[in-house]
């Protein structure tokens, strides 16, 4: 089974010979030094370097850590392209919000539409189309950030809260903009080539919302977003930072084929409340920064056992993360999980 077919059926719950082992890109980065040093290439150049790009996502399947190639590193193309200054970080560290482009929810209007055909969203787009030429059987997963977490790096996160619920009704015209233009930039990676979007929106959490707003703010604009994608016949991939307990039923909501989840999260628990669903999950970053083979073994294993369909970390790799922890999982798959786990 190749490493397309594999991850297309377990997306709809088809028999495996194993589950899948991936790590999508975005706020799920898989980039590590190490990865940079053998690859030839590094941040910040790779952010904005199409060749590099490329090679730093295929690079993460040549050495064994994924079966999948993933773009971008890091979760800023959106607010930059919509008017947020950022730092492009450096070898170690990922791009981040530096500055807020409006103040209030009430002036979304005077935020600049996201041109896929410049700056960043460009180079996400050319790196996928040189992935797609390699022609590899492997699935491209191409990264939008969800529409909660770029409106809240658009502008102030604690000011975008509050008014959620103060000037509710601005609110809502504003992630309505900010969610169509994301559907721009998920669309235009469909066209250059990716078979799966994976939508991140930790920012979108029950945690922050509360039962009543997720469902109102988070579900809501990323069903709008997946509804949007539909057409194109992709896979998605829907990630949610956080708690669920409280949110189970609001998460079930969401039309993604799968639902990824963070290492707070017990499998077990997940699978209890979700039993139709597809999950993804959640082996811990920290002890694929921190501990050793072994240990990520051991955590691979309870996340078959627990439930998860497909196995990917419980969120973006520590840059510093050894490479032999991260081979790790797929190794364990490969030799120790039995066939149709």
């Amino acid at each position: 089974m190749t490493e397309k077919e594999r991850l297309k059926k377990a997306f709809h719950h088809e028999a495996v010979d194993r589950p899948p082992c991936i790590c999508p890109g975005g706020m799920m980065n898989m980039i590590t030094t190490e990865l940079m040093d053998k690859s030839g290439a590094s941040w910040p150049e790779a952010h904005t370097d199409p060749e590099m790009m490329a090679r730093l996502a295929l690079a993460n399947y040549e050495n064994g850590c994924f079966e999948n190639m993933g773009v971008p590193f890091c979760m800023t193309v959106e607010a930059e392209a919509l008017g947020a200054q950022i730092t492009m970080g450096n070898k170690k560290s990922e791009p981040h919000v530096t500055g807020y482009a409006i103040g209030s929810v009430t002036e979304w209007e005077s935020l600049k539409p996201l041109d896929e055909n410049t700056g960043r969203a460009r180079v996400v787009l050319d790196a996928i189309r040189l992935l797609k030429e390699k022609d590899l059987d492997v699935p491209i997963i191409g990264n939008v950030t969800g529409p909660v977490s770029t409106a809240s790096s658009v502008m102030e996160p604690v000011i975008f809260y509050k008014e959620l619920r103060k000037k509710n009704e601005a609110a809502h015209a504003y992630m309505d903009f900010v969610t169509r233009e994301i559907i721009k930039f998920a669309r235009a990676q469909v066209q250059a080539g990716a078979d799966v979007i994976a939508i991140s929106d930790p920012s979108g959490t029950g945690e922050i919302l509360g039962p009543r707003m997720f469902e109102e703010f988070a579900v809501h604009y990323l069903n709008m977003l997946l509804e949007a994608l539909k057409e194109t016949g992709v896979g998605t991939i829907v990630h949610i930072c956080g708690q669920m307990k409280n949110v189970y039923r609001q998460i079930d909501l969401v039309h993604s084929d799968v639902l990824s989840f963070d290492s707070v999260v017990s499998m077990k628990d997940a699978r209890k409340n979700l039993r139709d669903r597809v999950l993804m999950g959640n082996v811990s970053t920290y002890a694929l920064e921190f501990g050793d083979p072994a240990r990520v073994a051991k955590l691979t294993k309870n996340c078959v056992e627990s439930g998860s369909d497909i196995i990917a970390p419980a969120c973006g790799l520590g840059t510093t993360s050894p490479l032999i922890n991260i081979q790790a999982i797929l190794q364990t798959l490969k030799e120790e999980v039995p066939a149709n786990a």
